[in-house]
């Protein structure tokens, strides 16, 4: 997981570039004109950030988002707006598939000499914290999305401008904003690509206990400059960030076994029930158990509604 900035150009012929997948988010299709593609490697398998704006849509999936200081879950039907520089990492259960739009804009560009697009500036704006869609502005995009990829010239790019309206219209139920704040990492940097590899070693072992001592080794990085850095590029402290790892972890167990919440707990890092019981009330404010009902009633009361 290397934390490189990701050079985004959009292929001859084209304002943008579509991006698809079908297994995982490493193995990418840059679709061509007259329904060719292009395989590359896609970075959304590790924490990064680009120049160019992004539209995700995911068809098929699961896991963990991370967009800035915003840690939650996604799940298929997953439709996210990213803005400028705004770092992100898709932390992927298994195989997953869908779409990627990809543009670059900035102020000075053609795009903003039609008085129309100015309407857009602020949808762009709280793109830098990210969006998520849900609801029927979700399922409108989804649709948008998937046919951009069948369609070339004056068409696609007519896509590409409703989606914008769909996005810039979406009523405010249905449209939430992810990290607290915008970022705007623009320079790459050996603090980037340490702080990459520290969040890849915390992903892999937060059901362990985490020593700073050991981060600090991997890092290469004195306590305060590392402190310093990890804020910077993740907008949270390393205790927050472990914490809120675990805590979707145990979300993730409290609806899908029947374990208790001592075991769930303990499993995912926490070495002590009362501390894990206090955290989770301030984040989620129910305790475990009632998160625990509360979901898998509304899991199985969608499931009904489904038949």
């Amino acid at each position: 997981m290397r934390g490189n900035r990701e050079q985004v150009q959009s292929p001859s012929g084209h304002s943008f570039r579509v991006l698809r997948w079908t297994r995982n988010l490493r193995e990418v299709d840059l679709i061509l004109a007259n329904g060719r593609a292009q395989r590359i490697t896609g970075e959304g398998t590790h924490w990064h950030y680009h120049a160019a704006m992004e539209l995700t849509v995911f068809t098929v999936g699961s896991g963990t988002r991370f967009a800035g200081d915003h840690i939650g879950p996604f799940a298929a039907g997953e439709v996210v707006l990213l803005g400028e520089k705004l770092p992100h990492y898709w932390h992927t259960r298994g195989p997953s598939s869908g779409i990627s739009l990809q543009w670059s804009f900035p102020d000075g560009h053609a795009f903003w000499t039609f008085p129309e697009m100015l309407i857009l500036t602020n949808l762009f704006k709280k793109a830098g914290r990210g969006l998520r869609y849900t609801g029927r502005t979700a399922a409108t995009i989804t649709t948008a999305v998937q046919e951009i990829g069948h369609v070339n010239g004056p068409e696609q790019v007519g896509l590409l401008l409703r989606l914008f309206s769909l996005m810039a219209k979406a009523p405010s139920s249905e449209e939430t904003l992810l990290s607290l704040r915008s970022f705007s990492l623009s320079t790459e940097s050996t603090h980037q690509q340490a702080i990459s590899e520290t969040l890849r070693y915390l992903l892999a072992n937060f059901r362990d206990e985490i020593r700073l001592s050991e981060v600090l080794r991997r890092a290469r990085m004195s306590k305060a400059t590392f402190s310093r850095q990890f804020k910077k590029h993740s907008g949270k402290t390393m205790s927050e960030f472990v914490s809120h790892i675990r805590l979707q972890a145990a979300c993730r167990e409290l609806v899908e076994t029947n374990r208790s919440v001592l075991e769930i707990a303990l499993s995912c890092g926490f070495s002590q029930v009362s501390f894990f019981n206090r955290i989770f009330r301030r984040i989620f404010h129910c305790s475990p158990t009632q998160y625990r009902f509360r979901e898998c009633h509304s899991k199985a009361l969608s499931s009904r509604l489904s038949v």
